[in-house]
């Protein structure tokens, strides 16, 4: 995997993907750990601010970036409702390993 990307995983997100990325070598910043409670544009302008894929799990920041055209440097969008921890993770580094490429400035999911 490309080790020149960094992220920022909103407060919700599951810690166990970024345990992982961590340990793979990637900047993670964890809004959970950081902040209290922060409001998702916040969120967005730091991702923003770093330079870095902001990782999710709500439909939320959709309507930020596409109806509001609020800037960010690419979007993650995990939405595996039924998986747990382990699939999550999986599948994560599966999508950075082979669309790192596609990453910035894109909103995938």
């Amino acid at each position: 995997m490309p080790d020149d990307l960094s992220f920022v995983a909103d407060e919700n997100f599951d810690f166990t993907v970024v345990k992982e990325l961590r340990e793979r070598g990637f900047s993670v910043l964890a809004i959970a750990e950081s902040f209290f409670s922060i409001a998702d544009p916040q969120v967005l302008q730091i991702a923003v601010d770093r330079n870095a894929i902001l990782l999710i799990e709500d439909k939320d920041f959709g309507e930020l970036v596409h109806r509001l055209r609020m800037p960010h440097c690419g979007i993650l969008l995990v939405r595996l409702l039924k998986a747990d921890s382990i699939e999550k993770t999986k599948r994560v580094c599966e999508v950075i390993g082979s669309q790192h490429n596609q990453l910035k400035n894109s909103f995938l999911c």
